[in-house]
């Protein structure tokens, strides 16, 4: 099969992104991308949208989601690809993880009371509805514009640096399942499990255990956030245990001058394998 640059790491309002996700879909288009994934937080719900843009444009969207799972007191994030939507149990699991990412929230807001910022949910739920997203699917991002609009904070990057980034004061890290776990959420929904952005966990032991673990199917080697040096090394990793090797640039948005990650086609990975993989396992994207 010919090579198929595809970025297949894009967020949209139905989690933490800026844009619709038909929005996102003609982004890509104009960008003159043939496939992408959309890959929101914890919820496959701006996936029906994009496809039915996608067809419109020609453009196959493959249907995507990012788990939010721990290990050794740090967020990892699982990427998953072709999951049945309809699944009842998939369905039931997604709703356990919004309930988690609300107490979250409600913890962030704390810590941030008892940092002098008494910032509150309606606040939050204000920011997100001003970027076009929603209130039922607030994060850590909606929490840093909220600090922005109040004054609390420069910049989405700053209110990170300085209050919700891992080792700051507000952040909170909520029980959750594991990485194992979420990868076998995805397999039992049908779909395939990708260890999204390695670089940024500062933990290639886990990567590595992962990998070996004979359950993973994918490295996120590709990703706005990693060096040419990461790249190649987790593309290494992939190709030593035979796994698919993946990227996308984890696209969130503008919020004002600021671009989360990357641009919309900014990193791209061959779509082929991952297709093929789908269809050999009865999940064909169409």
């Amino acid at each position: 099969m010919a090579v198929i640059p595809a970025d297949l790491h894009l967020h949209t309002t139905a989690s933490d992104g800026v844009d619709s996700p038909s929005e996102v879909v003609r982004l890509a288009a104009a960008k003159g991308l043939s496939v992408i994934a959309i890959t929101d937080h914890d919820t496959m719900d701006g996936v029906a949208e994009a496809v039915l843009e996608g067809k419109k444009l020609s453009l196959l969207v493959i249907p995507g989601i990012e788990l939010s799972t721990a290990s050794g007191g740090k967020d990892i994030h699982v990427l998953g690809y072709g999951m049945d939507a309809a699944d009842n149990r998939w369905q039931e699991r997604l709703r356990l993880q919004g309930s988690v990412r609300e107490r979250r929230n409600a913890a962030m807001l704390e810590r941030l009371a008892s940092l002098g910022i008494p910032l509150q949910l309606e606040e939050v739920e204000a920011a997100a509805l001003a970027a076009g997203g929603s209130p039922s699917s607030l994060g850590r991002p909606h929490v840093a514009a909220a600090l922005v609009a109040r004054g609390a904070a420069a910049s989405i990057r700053d209110a990170f640096d300085r209050y919700l980034g891992e080792g700051a004061p507000a952040y909170v890290s909520q029980p959750r399942i594991t990485p194992e776990e979420g990868i076998e959420w995805i397999i039992e929904a049908g779909g395939v499990p990708v260890l999204a952005h390695p670089g940024l966990y500062g933990w290639d032991e886990l990567a590595e255990r992962l990998a070996a673990g004979g359950r993973l199917q994918g490295i996120e080697a590709r990703h706005s956030d990693h060096t040419v040096e990461q790249e190649r090394g987790y593309a290494e990793l992939a190709e030593r245990y035979g796994l698919l090797v993946t990227g996308g640039s984890d696209y969130h948005g503008r919020r004002g001058s600021e671009l989360h990650h990357g641009d919309v086609g900014a990193r791209t990975a061959d779509a082929a394998p991952l297709l093929e993989r789908l269809a050999a396992s009865g999940r064909e994207v169409r």
